[in-house]
């Protein structure tokens, strides 16, 4: 899928993104999964802010999403693109897990509630993950079922 594919699927959607908890932008197949990647209006007003809503950077995140989520190698290795696990347990604590789980997971009325009812499940069932590419992540939760796993982006990451 080329750059301007993955724009045209965020242009697709960005105008439902208030109305829902999220939408589903891009599907991918990888190892005979399924993988949908969807956008929420969390993630877009974050972006919008940081002025990197549909940039290069931003795009080519998204695009790496079609690496998938390896369940044998669920950390980030350096150099790696890809969709990886993010957890508490990392020290220094860092901006991404300050804006995932203090920010989302764990804040009432952040809007997570919503998205897990949303995919029929708990807060506590969704797997905090980014997407990595080399000049920005994508902050979201991971959620599997039998056959698919579906990606809700809720934040970006773009430090150094």
């Amino acid at each position: 899928m080329t750059l301007k594919q993955i724009k045209q699927g965020v242009e697709a959607v960005e105008d439902q993104l208030s109305d829902r908890p999220f939408v589903v932008s891009h599907t991918f197949e990888r190892n005979g999964r399924r993988l949908d990647i969807a956008l929420t209006d969390r993630l877009r007003q974050s972006c919008e802010r940081g002025r990197v809503w549909k940039s290069k950077a931003f795009l080519t995140a998204l695009k790496n999403a079609a690496y998938g989520f390896d369940e044998t190698h669920v950390r980030s290795p350096g150099g790696s693109d890809g969709i990886f696990l993010l957890t508490r347990d990392h020290r220094p604590r860092n901006a991404m897990m300050k804006k995932l789980f203090d920010r989302f997971l764990d804040k009432p009325d952040s809007g997570c509630e919503d998205l897990a009812g949303e995919l029929g499940t708990e807060v506590k069932a969704l797997q905090p993950v980014r997407i990595v590419s080399h000049h920005m992540r994508l902050l979201g939760v991971l959620h599997r079922r039998a056959g698919e796993d579906i990606v809700a982006l809720v934040d970006f990451d773009n430090t150094k």
